[in-house]
């Protein structure tokens, strides 16, 4: 039987844990994420897309061994696709099965077609019945693409890990969920919900803290290579692109360089290749023009100066 590893008991045991899955995080990252698993209070990730949100459920799911349960959060998102919904064909067929049997206890028959049995359980309702005292990690990704209606209703889980099937009553979780909520930002969310939450802002990471992130996810890439990538992704940050590349996009970069066998780079492989980190065409666009060569020049300026 495997051992469930235990919460950490520090800010310093968080940052190990994040560390071990080869999680870079700051030291701010690392403090609100140690008093959400203390405190047992949802943990609100905001921030750019791509800056790694979504990648701490996944860390926490591995690093603590406990289950990962995620909802994708979409437009229209209700709750029989978010929380529970009953399985109908199989209601009909024990309708049908009870009448040609002859039962005609109408009570015992909407007991039996309402049981449990019957119930498919989605997300929200997996994420409060866990089984082997595991809690699992629960991930709520990009709650910004709901509605305030699917908002309000999580009001409820978030703030007892219940929820109420009226066929049922109420299901209680035994242990409260990991909670991880994240959001870029593409409209706000009510003060009611965030209130429940610890709050953190994810923000792109300085260059430092990017190159190690290359080095660890990447290996293959040459370590010239990864200074070029990231001095370069930096600086694009800085542009006034519609979309700037988030983390992820670096990480993709760097590995599709290092798929290529580049050791540099040059202006024809950032041409080449400048799909994998920018996806609208009007900054692509923007970019292949004398804009990007000036660019990579500022790049490799910098870099040389700084050896």
């Amino acid at each position: 039987m495997s051992v469930i590893p235990d919460l950490p008991n520090s800010i310093d045991e968080t940052l190990a844990l994040l560390s071990g899955e080869d999680y870079v995080a700051n030291r701010a990252l690392a403090t609100v994420l140690f008093l959400s698993l203390r405190m047992k209070r949802p943990l609100f990730l905001e921030g750019e897309a791509g800056v790694g949100k979504t990648e701490i459920a996944k860390v926490l799911s591995k690093a603590l061994d406990r289950p990962l349960i995620r909802l994708q959060c979409y437009e229209g998102l209700d709750v029989s696709s978010a929380v529970y919904e009953w399985n109908y064909p199989a209601q009909m067929l024990e309708i049908r099965l009870a009448e040609a049997t002859g039962e005609d206890d109408r009570g015992a028959i909407e007991q039996s077609i309402f049981s449990e049995k019957h119930l498919i359980r989605r997300p929200v309702l997996q994420a409060l019945q866990s089984s082997g005292g595991r809690a699992p990690v629960f991930l709520i990704d990009e709650l910004d693409r709901t509605d305030e209606a699917f908002e309000a209703f999580l009001l409820e889980i978030l703030s007892d890990y219940q929820v109420t099937i009226p066929e049922l009553g109420t299901i209680k979780a035994d242990e409260p969920p990991i909670v991880i909520i994240t959001t870029n930002r593409t409209r706000e969310i009510h003060d009611a919900l965030k209130r429940r939450c610890l709050y953190h802002w994810v923000d792109y990471p300085a260059a430092d803290v990017e190159l190690e992130i290359v080095r660890l996810k990447v290996p293959g890439c040459q370590q010239e290579l990864s200074r070029q990538v990231v001095a370069y992704v930096q600086k694009l940050r800085k542009m006034d692109l519609f979309k700037s590349p988030g983390v992820a996009e670096t990480i993709d970069w760097a590995t599709a360089l290092t798929e290529l066998d580049k050791l540099a780079l040059d202006p024809e492989t950032v041409s080449d290749t400048i799909g994998t980190l920018l996806k609208y065409q009007d900054d692509i666009a923007r970019i292949e023009s004398s804009a990007g060569r000036e660019l990579l020049t500022e790049v490799k300026a910098e870099l040389t100066q700084s050896l």
